[in-house]
């Protein structure tokens, strides 16, 4: 009988990227995020995506690989790239306020998130976490190299209550959601009560999600609900904690007031999102219970600034003032209890011009060095993916940033990635590169 010939991957998928090149970087300085030193005057081996080997000075093991080009570092440092853990990819530009921001047709921000996905990359961020609106497809586009992006680690659609933080209609609509989901709604989608709470994880899932997103407070964004709001009871929250766990995952939570973090995290939520009005005891909870914290304190600066004067509706003007007003002094509290922080930057529409500037705001009450672990070791833990992503160390993904300064003495310099930032390499590919001594080969190939 005979075999029905195989047709190539690349005649499927013409837009197959070829295995990625191999390099050898000497001389380099690599930062290892871990222990929070230098390791001097290394060689990196990356080859099919990965880091095969590092060797230090001095070592029989650091004579490079003959049949692979040679990127002389010349001290500059190497560094993991970084891990946004709280973005809404399908918050597009283009908009002249942040009621458009969401509540257009699906094909008008999914066309525009390729470029606000390469622009992500293009900083220095080699992966991200979409709290709310990116789909699968999205991802999976990604993925096969459709277009260059981040990693992505998708929430779906957040989950919410009527009238919760994911509700974006107006006090004056009174129309229901079909199956949860608006048409003009591509961030949330609506449940209420533990059956279609326990339906809606398993939705989501379904459709790809790995974590699940839910609104356990108001939020600025959203018209009708108020900060203090508590959202979900505590039978749902257990019900969409349970789903998720039987599904291999965990539920984070949106969440400001200690009364809403507290609700979250004693119904079994793992992570929480903003987390501005937290107060001492709560963070000690949070640490003892092993439960992350997302702060996306640039969100609102960017907001509340000049620049920006007019984005923000009149009714969401005023939430964003306390918010903004509580943030660092929460990241303090946080810190000093222990609690693992993500990076999170949360800025929607235009506003992602600024997603590195985050650093800055950190930098004012943290060490460089924990700012920079929230953006690699902590949220590749908080995935899962420690043994993989977050570290400059064999074996992992050759997601590499070549830099001109040592960001264990001033994270700031990922504010300015258009001059620290020389070389962006996601899985073995050179996706952004502003050093001539390390060309880009993350183009998508023409085939004739």
């Amino acid at each position: 009988m005979s075999q029905t010939p195989q047709i190539p991957g690349t005649d499927i998928k013409p837009w197959l990227r070829p295995a990625p090149q191999g390099y050898v970087f000497i001389n380099a300085n690599i930062v290892d995020v871990q222990a929070g030193t230098i390791v001097e005057n290394a060689s990196v081996v990356v080859s099919d995506g990965k880091i095969q080997s590092i060797s230090s000075q001095g070592s029989e093991e650091q004579r490079p690989p003959s049949d692979l080009p040679v990127i002389d570092c010349q001290g500059r440092y190497l560094c993991p790239g970084l891990f946004d853990a709280h973005v809404h990819l399908c918050a597009v530009p283009g908009f002249t306020d942040l009621s458009k921001a969401f509540g257009n047709p699906n094909d008008v921000h999914l066309l525009r998130q390729p470029y606000t996905a390469a622009q992500m990359l293009h900083r220095g961020f080699t992966s991200i976490r979409d709290c709310g609106g990116a789909q699968l497809a999205l991802k999976e586009a990604i993925e096969d190299g459709v277009f260059p992006g981040p990693r992505v680690f998708l929430a779906g659609h957040a989950l919410s209550q009527f009238g919760g933080h994911g509700d974006l209609r107006s006090s004056h609509s009174h129309g229901q959601c079909c199956g949860g989901v608006h048409d003009q709604n591509s961030l949330g989608r609506m449940c209420n009560g533990v059956p279609e709470c326990m339906a809606a994880v398993r939705e989501e899932i379904r459709c790809g999600a790995d974590f699940i997103k839910i609104m356990g407070s108001g939020g600025v964004a959203s018209p009708t609900d108020k900060l203090e709001h508590l959202q979900f009871t505590p039978a749902e929250i257990q019900a969409m904690v349970e789903c998720a766990a039987n599904a291999g995952t965990f539920v984070t939570a949106h969440a400001y007031t200690v009364k809403a973090i507290r609700h979250c995290i004693d119904n079994g939520v793992r992570g929480i999102e903003h987390g501005n009005f937290i107060d001492e005891d709560t963070a000690r909870l949070m640490a003892q219970k092993g439960v992350y914290l997302t702060p996306t304190l640039i969100a609102y600066a960017q907001m509340a600034s000049e620049r920006w004067s007019g984005y923000l509706p009149p009714e969401s003007q005023a939430k964003n003032v306390q918010v903004l007003q509580s943030g660092l002094g929460a990241l303090k509290i946080a810190s000093d209890a222990g609690v693992t922080m993500c990076y999170g930057s949360d800025l929607l529409g235009p506003l992602g011009v600024a997603q590195t500037h985050e650093f800055h705001l950190r930098s004012q009450v943290l060490s460089s060095l924990e700012v920079l672990r929230s953006a690699t070791v902590n949220p590749a833990r908080m995935m899962g993916c420690e043994d993989t992503l977050g570290q400059v160390r064999e074996g992992f993904e050759a997601d590499l940033l070549v830099l001109t300064k040592n960001p264990l003495e001033d994270v700031t310099i990922f504010d300015r990635p258009d001059v620290h930032v020389l070389a962006v390499m996601k899985a073995g590919h050179v996706y952004k590169s502003r050093w001539s001594s390390l060309p880009e080969d993350g183009a998508i190939p023409v085939r004739v």
